[in-house]
C-alpha cells in the first residue's frame, strides 16, 4: 500500500477541496494518505509519493503579499505556504504538483512554478494537473473534484 503525503496551501478553500478529492481517489485505490497544510508540513515527508498543491496567484505560487491580498478579499492567509515549504524541503520521494487557476492562456500555474522550483532544489518533481476555478475566489468549475479523484486513482495505478 503506497503512502502519499499531500502538502497543500489554500486561501479560498478551492485548492483544499482539490486536495480532499485527490485524497479520496488515492484512498479508493488503496493508498494511505495524509493531507497537511504547507505551513505545518514536515520538511522531509516520509512517503512513497508527495503531492504539492497551491492556488495560482499572479501567474505563479502565492507570496506573503498575495496571501495578504487574498485575506483582504475574504480568504485566509497562513503565515507561510508552498513557496516557503519548498525552500526548506528535502524530499526523497517522487513529487507531482497541482494547482487551482482560472482558465486562460496567460493565467500561469502555481503547479508549474512549484515543479520548476522543486527540480531546481534537487527533487524528482513533475508538473501534475491544474484544476479550474470560476474566478479569483472560486468556486471550482463543475467536475473538477471528480477529475481530481480520478487523477488520484490513476496515480496509485502508476506507482
Amino acid at each position: 500500500m503506497p503512502h502519499v503525503v499531500i502538502v497543500v496551501e489554500s486561501c479560498f478553500g478551492n485548492t483544499g477541496r482539490v486536495a480532499a478529492a485527490l485524497a479520496e481517489g488515492l484512498r479508493d485505490a488503496g493508498a494511505a494518505v495524509e493531507v497537511v497544510a504547507a505551513d505545518a508540513a514536515p520538511a522531509s515527508p516520509v512517503a512513497d509519493l508527495v503531492l504539492v498543491g497551491a492556488p495560482t496567484h499572479n501567474a505563479g505560487m502565492p507570496t506573503a503579499a498575495s496571501r495578504t491580498q487574498a485575506a483582504q478579499h475574504g480568504g485566509t492567509a497562513a503565515s507561510s505556504g508552498v513557496r516557503e515549504w519548498i525552500e526548506r524541503a528535502a524530499v526523497d520521494a517522487p513529487v507531482h504538483t497541482f494547482s487551482t487557476k482560472v482558465a486562460g492562456m496567460f493565467s500561469g500555474s502555481a503547479g508549474k512554478a512549484a515543479a520548476k522550483r522543486l527540480v531546481h532544489r534537487g527533487a524528482r518533481a513533475t508538473r501534475g494537473e491544474d484544476f479550474l476555478v470560476s474566478g479569483r475566489e472560486g468556486p471550482l468549475v463543475p467536475g473538477e473534484e471528480a477529475r481530481a479523484a480520478a487523477w488520484g486513482r490513476a496515480l496509485v495505478a502508476g506507482t
